[in-house]
């Protein structure tokens, strides 16, 4: 019906290694990209500020997150540390006077660094004990850009992030500001869905499944780990940027704690290891669905006329939240991107019915 292999014929490798084989998912695409192209026009200024603008910033986060999670198969329990480095290093740059180009780069190329710190430990231990390392290094970094004014200022101190500057013209329109962040999200995008058909995809895919087959066919796991947390860190730290310069506007010790740390790490498993559409649902399942599940509860609450208590009425919408993603990953536990594949695949075979188990 949509997702129809009727008519395409693969004469050449570069063909049938496209990103969009089927006619209707390059339409989808094409589609999807003219609406975030018009969205300030299709949404209102509260909507373009308040959910989309940081739903994307926060994709581009989980995308780099899911790099190393869930295609180098790496627990990481302190991405938020390698965000706030980024966003710290760029914003100081900017504050000096680098260009704000130069100053986001710089600010990935500090989260790098200190991603390739988080590596080590990745080398050197697996699973649990990988996640409890990751976890430490959080609280260590939680605790350095609290601590060393340097960085932050202090435990207490508010950074004030300069306008965003591109080419030397500065954007301080919403509508401008949405382009830049759309930009990179997109830039992001296109990297991933890239890297899963590359050589150094399938090889970081070859080391999550098993390090030690891996190196038996010459993947040489040392090297593949390390890439990927100094890629994955690079996509963070530009993220945190545009976190803090797209968003925020300033930066402060608590964006970047350990519990945002846990939030994406929950955008990435709800959504889908190693998944770029699930990131997509993941992210904006965490991050958009609790104030949303808040104005329908308070709603529906006015509606019968029923007398809930403010105290009562504010945990009522995280108690079904929290039920609804435990009843997400019941329906589907490989997130909503294998729920979207599900549907996929049963629609490309649709309606013979001796595909159905």
């Amino acid at each position: 019906m949509l997702y129809r292999r009727a008519g395409i014929f693969h004469t050449s490798y570069a063909h049938d290694r496209a990103l969009f084989p089927i006619p209707f998912e390059r339409w989808a695409m094409w589609a999807l990209l003219a609406v975030a192209l018009a969205a300030p026009l299709l949404f209102s200024s509260l909507a373009l500020t308040s959910y989309i603008r940081p739903w994307l910033i926060w994709t581009s986060a989980v995308l780099g997150l899911n790099l190393v999670l869930g295609w180098a198969g790496q627990f990481h329990f302190g991405y938020a540390a390698i965000m706030g480095m980024g966003a710290y290093a760029s914003v100081h740059a900017a504050r000096g006077g680098i260009p704000w180009e130069i100053a986001v780069v710089m600010g990935g190329l500090t989260a790098t660094v200190v991603g390739v710190v988080f590596a080590f430990a990745a080398l050197r231990v697996k699973g649990l004990y990988l996640a409890l390392s990751t976890l430490a290094m959080q609280f260590v970094m939680d605790w350095v850009i609290s601590h060393v004014p340097a960085i932050s200022g202090g435990v207490s101190a508010t950074l004030q992030a300069p306008p965003m500057k591109l080419l030397g013209q500065a954007i301080t329109s919403e509508v401008g500001t949405y382009y830049v962040v759309l930009g990179w999200t997109v830039m992001v995008t296109v990297f991933m869905l890239n890297l899963r058909r590359s050589a150094l995809g399938r090889a970081l895919v070859a080391v999550r499944e098993k390090d030690y087959a891996a190196a038996v066919i010459g993947v040489q796991a040392f090297r593949y780990k390390l890439v990927a947390f100094a890629a994955s860190a690079f996509i963070g730290g530009v993220s945190g940027a545009m976190l803090i310069f797209g968003f925020y506007h300033a930066v402060t010790p608590e964006q970047f704690a350990v519990n945002v740390s846990i939030e994406v790490l929950a955008m990435v498993i709800v959504g889908g290891l190693g998944s770029i559409i699930g990131s997509y649902f993941g992210t904006a399942f965490i991050l958009l669905l609790p104030g949303q599940m808040n104005e329908l509860i308070s709603g529906i609450a006015r509606a019968l006329g029923l007398d809930i208590g403010v105290e009562t009425l504010a945990h009522i919408p995280y108690m079904v939240y929290g039920a609804s993603i435990i009843a997400v990953l019941l329906v589907e536990p490989m997130g909503l991107g294998k729920l979207y594949g599900n549907i996929r695949n049963y629609l490309m075979v649709w309606p013979f019915g001796y595909v159905r188990k």
